[in-house]
């Protein structure tokens, strides 16, 4: 299994087993585009700053963040990635008790654990696809300290409409219980179908967005996150994370990113929406059962006798990089996810899994 340290994308562990160090790599859910233009040349400039020490207080990048999203400076928390935010909400608010909506991100369970709170889970079915039934989530709420969800879900893609959102979020005030909705992957989705309570957060004090900067600008190797929540919430957040988590690179490069504009935003979603459709219909005329989400990447079901481990060694071999999600609660050994990619490589993604499925 090429996800022994619990997540895709992991090159060298595919170099170590396959003895080669090209791949095509769907295991990692990347914006096909690359970062938007001008950000390579951006960071070549600023080479020479690597001598000096990054600001402390991520002061350049609030600003600008705090701008787009329509929230103040106090309000957000930077984050080495929108792991390191959940990491710090744990550190920060010292859950005892902690749920999880699987199947999901696995880093809120291993955090959670790591962090010496006790995890209780609900799971969501395949009949439903993979979501879990309101009265399910809301019971587990109130039984614990803090609550992840995914919005949209990894490794589904799906998203829980507004009003499921706004009951959770309504009920975690009432009982004073803390709810994580992980934002990471909704910059994928047109703004006009996010299910998002960013505009109403300062209604629900108790409730944290967290978002990666990481996916949609292609910029993985930098690590870049943030969290938005009520100031106490984020003052609790600061107050435990190490000075300088965030590398002056990273954080000039989530400037230049959001200095990017609209086109590249525009075309991004254009693009994957068009080929996650494109995606879908290869894969099931493969003969594989396809959970249709909103995000860049798709779960996929592989037909009988292949399982995801049969697969990803077979196309591994053949250079294509697949992520197992056999690993992840309530999911069979039979399901797999891949990235939706630009259109040549996701033809090359289906052309090469027809020949595995068909013995070449």
């Amino acid at each position: 299994m090429l996800e022994r340290y619990g997540h895709g994308g992991d090159l060298e562990s595919a170099t170590e087993v396959y003895g080669q160090s090209v791949f095509l790599d769907f295991s990692a859910n990347i914006n096909p585009l690359g970062p938007p233009p001008g950000v390579m040349q951006e960071l070549e400039n600023a080479l020479p700053s690597i001598i000096r020490y990054p600001d402390p207080g991520h002061r350049g990048l609030k600003e600008r963040l705090g701008a787009k999203l329509g929230v103040r400076s106090e309000q957000l928390c930077i984050g080495n990635g929108a792991a390191e935010c959940m990491a710090l909400i744990l550190l920060g608010l010292q859950p005892h008790k902690v749920g999880i909506v699987e199947p999901c991100f696995s880093e809120y369970r291993q955090l959670s654990e790591q962090f010496g709170a006790n995890v209780q889970s609900v799971c969501g079915t395949r009949e439903n696809g993979w979501r879990t039934e309101l009265s399910e989530i809301e019971g587990l709420l109130k039984t614990v300290d803090l609550l992840f969800i995914g919005q949209p879900n990894n490794p589904n893609g799906i998203q829980y409409d507004l009003g499921i959102l706004r009951h959770l979020a309504s009920e975690a005030e009432r009982c004073g219980t803390y709810l994580v909705v992980d934002e990471a992957f909704i910059d994928f989705i047109p703004e006009n179908k996010r299910q998002t309570m960013l505009p109403e957060l300062d209604q629900y004090p108790h409730t944290i967005l967290v978002r990666s900067m990481t996916k949609f600008y292609a910029i993985p190797g930098l690590r870049l996150g943030y969290a938005v929540a009520h100031s106490d919430l984020v003052q609790a957040m600061t107050g435990k994370q190490v000075t300088w988590s965030v590398n002056g690179l990273a954080l000039l490069a989530g400037e230049a990113c959001l200095n990017s504009g609209e086109r590249y935003e525009r075309e991004t979603i254009e693009l994957i929406t068009e080929q996650r459709c494109l995606l879908v219909s290869g894969l099931r005329e493969l003969g594989c059962e396809v959970s249709e989400g909103e995000a860049n990447f798709l779960l996929a079901g592989l037909p009988a006798p292949w399982t995801a481990e049969s697969m990803q060694t077979e196309m591994g071999r053949r250079g294509v990089l697949i992520r197992s999600c056999a690993t992840y609660p309530g999911l069979g050994e039979e399901y797999i996810r891949v990235a939706v990619k630009a259109q040549e490589s996701n033809r090359q993604l289906l052309k090469i899994m027809a020949e595995v499925l068909n013995g070449q």
